[in-house]
């Protein structure tokens, strides 16, 4: 129960008396923090810990949000609507109030469909809010008004299609059982950094359990630094190593085959398929010694609570799908979903099943209207015949919840398009991004803990409420009033869905779930969706229809969380997809004019785009640098700390060298998404990322770039 009361509105509390209020993290990261949040007043709020009621959070927050006051009462932080009044990008800006900015956004993108059809208009969003309110209500103003369909494509394709291939679904053991593995293999993330609570778990596990915890990763990680067994992988090979460790496990009587009979598809084949997947070969590929395959294999293979954690690191990669895919066969084939604290997990999406009909305008959608795929976005605004999809241009946008100019990829290309002269783009931000700068119409966003929401967190089980705690300074206002109101002004305010406040819609969600509702659910605070342990381990069989995991996949026929409409078909190169798990060299590789692999990995100070204006991330990011292999640096004749330029074909970024032996030769990194305006070119690190579509149903491979690097 909750056990201190919010404060009210207007409350008349001392900014030296503290309330403590709970909510849950709006932000775009796993975990969904649990969060207990010190109250000065009806406007202020103080420091922010991790609840250590909630049993994933467990009183564990990262430092950037335990540090939330900077944002919230950020000196920067957009307060007034502006109207642009010189030139794009120029800087230029009259204020207005919120009703005649509304009026203007309702004005243009009325003039842009009666020129070009109702699809000119792009409602581009993302998931700088994870509340589903404020997020997802955007949808009821596409689909009501058949504005263009977005393809969400950036984060979490590959990987959740990869897993979907294979489980038939996305769900798992209880995240919480970490603590009860005798082995925590951290794959494709760098938890410490951008999943604090994964190591909470793993560590406890280690203390209480003396459980080992391997990471597997790409460089050496915050993560990997803690790690008993590091496994460093090129950049792409991740298959190929999860091949050869399937290898041995079969070759050294490791393989569960009893367990592998019983629930998957084709163990006979997926055996003979590895006999050429040996070691040796995996070493070629991967960089990984034989020495230290065979040694990870025989750990996994005879410790039967091993907890494969798999991250989305999968997502960045050409051919993540596939090598998800090969990952979590590996935990298949060990058998190790039929222990406590052992299995295979990335993602509980699947369990939450909330009804947003009404919060989305179900009922008015329409897939047969054109899909803008969001990683293409640059395509799209310079106007390419295929990014449009047999629509016509787009000539009208709203931008909520995302920041394209900075996150998407082929930058140079998005930035090109936003400076369109007949391009109107209104963006409802925080801060002045590197989107707004560029915008017609900036209008001031509320943050979380100044709206009604409703959260899910899909790194754990819960389901959290996200109450108003504090009153927004003057000016800004939630997505959720947007939204409402540009549907009034466009003549759809009266449809299913609108005229309702968040509160109802988090009632009709949590009671068509059978949850209560809002008042409810802020006494309680969260409610904890974990199917029991035969279902979460897939012991009843998994998801696909006859039980049976599949290691020969129907790249184009399965179900997935977010699989392509059929108007657009299966993405990328599907006939190279393997039969079996395997590596396939559908990467960026490295050429004789680009000899390095960039990956842009977070950081630990910045979330995306979001926290890169607080001065402590700023501080201890301290600035824009790559992180070079010494031996690499040497053969260049460039020292720590030189200036460097990085490019490829679609652009060049120039900034610090630092040297660091944690990756392997041939491989640089550049961590954080900080503003373009941090480079001294004002062009920031996507610059040189593609959007090219990957196999089989879409992403976006913002860690698969290959570069060229010179000393300026």
């Amino acid at each position: 129960m909750n056990d201190a009361t919010p404060l009210e509105s207007g409350s008349p509390v001392s900014d030296t008396v503290t309330t403590i209020g709970h909510s849950a993290c709006p932000h775009d990261c796993p975990s969904t923090c649990a969060l207990e949040v010190e109250l000065l007043g009806h406007n202020r709020i103080g420091r922010v810990r991790g609840d250590a009621a909630n049993s994933y959070t467990a009183g564990v927050i990262c430092a950037k949000v335990a540090r939330y006051a900077e944002r919230i009462h950020h000196p920067a932080r957009l307060l007034k609507p502006l109207i642009r009044a010189g030139g794009k990008g120029e800087g230029q800006w009259k204020e207005a109030s919120f009703e005649a900015a509304l009026d203007l956004i309702a004005e243009k993108f009325d003039r842009a469909e009666a020129a070009f059809g109702s699809e000119t208009v792009w409602l581009n969003h993302y998931a700088g809010t994870m509340g589903l309110v404020q997020r997802d209500g955007i949808h009821r103003l596409r689909h009501a008004k058949r504005y263009s369909n977005q393809f969400d494509s950036f984060c979490t394709n590959l990987a959740w299609t990869g897993f979907a291939m294979g489980a038939g679904g996305l769900r798992g053991p209880d995240p919480r059982e970490m603590a009860k593995s005798d082995c925590v293999v951290i794959w494709g993330t760098n938890a410490v950094s951008t999943q604090v609570n994964v190591m909470t778990h793993a560590i406890r596990a280690r203390k209480e359990r003396g459980a080992k915890i391997a990471v597997i990763d790409i460089y050496d990680t915050p993560t990997m630094k803690q790690a008993d067994i590091k496994i460093l992988l090129k950049p792409g090979t991740d298959g190929a190593f999860a091949c050869a460790v399937m290898h041995v496990l079969f070759r050294e009587g490791l393989a569960d085959r009893d367990y592998l009979n019983k629930f998957s598809d084709d163990p006979a084949g997926l055996e003979s398929h590895l006999e050429a997947r040996t070691p040796q070969w995996a070493e070629a590929i991967s960089g990984v010694p034989v020495a230290e395959i065979e040694a990870f294999a025989r750990l996994v293979g005879t410790t039967k609570r091993t907890f494969f954690r798999l991250g989305y690191g999968f997502t960045r990669q050409r051919n993540g799908a596939v090598n998800m895919h090969a990952a979590l066969s590996l935990a298949v084939v060990t058998g190790c979903y039929q222990h406590e604290g052992g299995g295979a997990f990335h993602s509980n999406s699947d369990i939450f099943r909330l009804d947003k009909s009404l919060l989305e305008g179900r009922k008015y959608y329409d897939p047969g209207l054109r899909w803008l795929d969001q990683s293409r976005i640059g395509r799209v605004l310079t106007g390419e015949a295929e990014a449009l999809n047999g629509g016509p241009p787009v000539t009208a946008m709203l931008v909520q919840n995302t920041n394209p100019a900075n996150v998407a990829p082929e930058q140079r290309k998005v930035i090109e398009g936003l400076r369109r002269e007949d391009l109107f783009v209104a963006v409802h931000e925080q801060f002045m991004t590197d989107t707004a700068k560029l915008a017609d119409v900036v209008l001031p966003a509320t943050m979380f803990l100044e709206h009604d929401d409703i959260y899910r967190g899909g790194g754990h089980q819960h389901i959290m409420l996200g109450p108003k705690l504090v009153d927004p300074p003057e000016g800004p206002m939630p997505n959720h009033h947007v939204i409402e109101e540009l549907g009034k002004r466009l003549g759809v305010g009266a449809c299913e869905g609108f005229g309702m406040t968040p509160r109802d819609h988090i009632d009709h969600m949590l009671q068509k779930r059978g949850l209560g509702d809002f008042d409810s659910f802020r006494e309680e605070k969260w409610a904890d969706m974990q199917p029991d342990f035969e279902t979460a381990h897939f012991l009843k069989g998994f998801a696909h229809k006859d039980g049976k995991f599949r290691f020969r996949p129907d790249w184009t026929g399965t179900p997935a969380a977010n699989r392509p409409p059929k108007r657009m078909g299966p993405q990328g190169p599907v006939d190279r997809l393997p039969e079996f798990p395997d590596h396939v060299a559908l990467i960026e590789s490295a050429d004789a004019d680009h000899p390095f692999r960039l990956a842009t990995s977070p950081s630990r100070s910045f979330l995306n785009s979001t926290f890169a204006e607080t001065p402590s991330s700023k501080a201890k990011e301290k600035r824009p640098d790559l992180m070079v292999h010494p031996d690499d640096a040497a053969a260049l004749g460039i020292a720590d700390g030189d200036r460097v330029q990085l490019g490829n074909s679609r652009g060049d970024v120039t900034m610090h060298l630092r040297l660091d032996p944690g990756q392997r030769r041939g491989v640089v990194i550049h961590e954080g998404l900080w503003p373009n305006s941090a480079f001294e070119d004002g062009e920031g690190i996507n610059t040189l990322t593609g959007a090219d579509s990957c196999a089989p149903y879409g992403g976006t491979a913002f860690h698969d770039t290959r570069v060229w690097v010179r000393k300026v």
